[in-house]
């Protein structure tokens, strides 16, 4: 896939499920979906992995997702679902390596990533956030759990899109999110430093 060889006016023309479309006939079109999504892959599964092994994570996923582009469901115009949910599954295969990394900031506080985790995961709410203390709860979370709650406060997906991304209803990912924000406002002494809305859980 060559992004030099595809003109970027026209490809700003089509939506992703146009770009994949065309890709089928036309491999090199692949590439303008990687250039939509690619930066916004790698910062979330920096922050689930950490950026070592983020540049992986995201070749990994585009390598999936260009293998499977003859499957994609062309009636969906957004891919951003679709790219996440591969993401994810991948990461799944990292459990472990993320518990690790969730742990070694709570206890070192030194996170690798240019911002730290409670700037970016607390956007509305207030500084005093520890992020040591958010880092354990988070490595204390059911994988599945966590998967939903990081794909809203971290890639920033709808309910519906979470759903299409895992592979569950939304009434299953309305129960994970409300159990892993529990946790996590048990955690940090009733504070949820993971809702972009504070009237999420009441939607």
């Amino acid at each position: 896939m060559t992004a030099a060889a595809i003109d970027p006016s026209a490809a700003e023309l089509l939506d992703d499920a146009g770009l994949i479309r065309r890709s089928l006939t036309e491999p090199e079109w692949f590439s303008a979906l990687f250039e939509r999504y690619g930066r916004r892959i790698y910062d979330y599964a920096a922050r689930r992995l950490g950026a070592q092994a983020a540049e992986d994570i995201v070749a990994e996923t585009f390598f999936v997702a260009f293998r499977r582009r003859d499957s994609y469901d062309m009636t969906r115009p957004l891919a951003r679902p679709w790219l996440y949910g591969i993401a994810t599954n991948i990461i799944a295969g990292h459990r472990r390596t993320e518990e690790k990394y969730y742990r070694t900031l709570r206890r070192t506080g030194l996170d690798p990533l240019p911002e730290p985790l409670a700037e970016t995961v607390v956007r509305r709410v207030t500084a005093e956030v520890e992020e040591r203390r958010l880092a354990g709860a988070m490595a204390a979370l059911h994988r599945r759990d966590r998967d939903v709650l990081l794909l809203v406060a971290w890639a920033e997906l709808s309910y519906e899109e979470i759903a299409d991304a895992l592979g569950v209803p939304v009434g299953t990912v309305r129960s994970r999110l409300h159990r892993a924000r529990r946790k996590i406002r048990a955690a940090l002494g009733d504070t949820d430093p993971t809702a972009t809305d504070p009237t999420a859980e009441e939607k």
